[in-house]
């Protein structure tokens, strides 16, 4: 009995798929971890490193625009091309990016150079996911991972990273605060220092993405098939201009259906709006907001940022249950708009313990839709077409958010830091009751498929019912 209770309860968890899982599988969660926790370390400080430097909030802002601006072409065309080109190279290829950022803020304090290294390589202001990997991955994990254990999957995913985000944070913040007090460091020659592990953690990076099997590649494309040649005519009969030949390019870009394509515009307007809020209060900033305000100390800092990710990670293990058994889209608004409504709250009180309260509580739902949603995402587009789709939609995110960071730091330099979040939060809850009213009802294609062989079995029932009762009573 007490073996079938925990079995239930690992089931629950999702421990099981986990553990079911490929190599593969638990490989990209590993890498996952690996560069959250270099992101983690790195936002803690990146705000503050640049005004170190004697840059203003202003430009801080506009870096941090740029970076995303930068971000956005990169993968978008990182992603149009992964399935073609192949998941582990530009994975592996990422990763080196990653790294040669990490060097060159190790190594030089100019603005420009700074800003060219986060534009081309990969530097995360916000602390969460930047680059091609998160859609690369989304896309693979789908492909090695049955429909009914996804959701598993994708909360331990998320999980993971956010774990990994949580554990930089801490690290980052009491080393930093080693170095000043214990060693005499100067703050600056501190910070590079974390940037130079930034650059190590991108190396570890490119080595798990190099152990990848070729499983993780896409399928390929089945050719039409062609015209038997023993009945085919000796000339031409012009069958063979039916079909317009593709270009060398056209070839290697994703065919995205026409239902697909209606999909794909409403998320990416309501996903762009959600990027948009985030935009206007990343982490980078939040981190910046205590520090300015209240006078955090970095270990300080680290550690409540350490917490309130650590709660955001287990919140996302009752959200792969909770959609279950209410379906991703509901998970997905139900639980995000709390979130949104304690975020416009953070600015509010004047004392740091309420500011904190309202922190913590804003991360114990803030992450519980981030499993629904790639499941949901998943779900709703043919596998042929996931990478590119959640590419592109990844580059819709990133182009919305990056526009924010801007106007926070513009915000900031005249003391209106309030609006930033208050802005943010309503416009999170807007996209959240926009979910709501458009995929609510939406269908995915395992649950049209589902249909379709109930309908089916339904219909072999009634014929054989009929048949029986045609059937002469003198025959049987």
């Amino acid at each position: 009995m007490v073996t079938k209770y925990v079995v239930k309860v690992l089931e629950e968890l999702g421990l099981i798929s986990l553990w079911a899982s490929a190599i593969d599988v638990k490989l990209l969660c590993t890498q996952r971890f690996v560069r959250l926790f270099a992101y983690g370390g790195s936002t803690l400080i990146l705000v503050s490193y640049l005004a170190a430097l004697g840059h203003s909030r202003a430009k801080i802002g506009l870096f941090m625009t740029l970076t995303l601006v930068g971000d956005t072409v990169i993968s978008l065309v990182l992603t149009l091309f992964a399935d073609a080109l192949g998941r582990k190279a530009i994975l592996g290829l990422g990763a080196l990016l990653m790294a040669m950022s990490g060097v060159i803020f190790a190594l030089f304090g100019n603005y420009w150079i700074l800003l060219i290294a986060a534009i081309v390589g990969v530097i995360s202001p916000s602390g969460n996911e930047i680059g091609p990997f998160r859609a690369i991955e989304e896309s693979t994990l789908a492909h090695l991972t049955p429909a009914a254990n996804r959701g598993d999957i994708y909360a331990w995913y998320s999980l993971i990273g956010t774990a990994g985000t949580a554990l930089g944070l801490a690290v980052s913040g009491w080393v930093i605060q080693y170095m000043t007090d214990n060693l005499g460091w100067d703050v600056v020659k501190t910070y590079r220092a974390v940037f130079w592990g930034y650059a190590a953690f991108g190396i570890i990076k490119f080595t798990l993405a190099m152990a990848l099997s070729k499983s993780i590649e896409a399928e390929k494309k089945q050719p039409s098939p062609r015209e038997d040649p023993e009945t085919a005519p000796l000339l031409g009969d012009g069958a063979e201009d039916l079909e317009p030949k593709k270009s060398k390019l056209r070839s290697i870009l994703p065919d995205i259906s026409v239902e697909s394509r209606v999909i794909v515009i409403n998320l990416c307007i309501l996903f762009a709006l959600d990027a948009f809020a985030s935009g206007l209060a990343p982490l980078s900033w939040v981190t910046f907001f205590f520090h300015d305000k209240f006078g955090l100390q970095s270990g300080k800092l680290g550690s409540l940022f350490f917490t309130t990710s650590i709660i955001a990670a287990i919140s996302m293990l009752l959200a792969s249950s909770i959609a279950k058994r209410f379906g991703n889209v509901k998970t997905m608004v139900f639980t995000h708009l709390p979130s949104a409504i304690f975020l416009a709250l953070i600015p509010i009180p004047n004392s740091l313990p309420f500011a904190m309260l309202f922190v913590i509580l804003r991360s114990c739902t803030q992450s519980m839709d981030v499993a629904p949603r790639s499941a949901f995402l998943a779900a709703v587009v043919l596998p042929n077409e996931r990478t590119a789709i959640m590419g592109v939609i990844n580059v819709v995110k990133t182009s919305a958010q990056s526009l924010g960071p801007f106007i926070t730091g513009v915000l900031a330099e005249h003391n209106l830091f309030w609006v930033a979040f208050v802005a943010a939060g309503s416009l999170k809850a807007t996209y959240d009751l926009g979910m709501l009213a458009v995929f609510a009802s939406h269908k995915t294609h395992d649950d049209r498929a589902e249909e379709r062989r109930q309908t089916e079995e339904v219909r072999r029932a009634e014929e054989e019912e009929r048949l029986g009762e045609s059937e002469d009573p003198n025959e049987r």
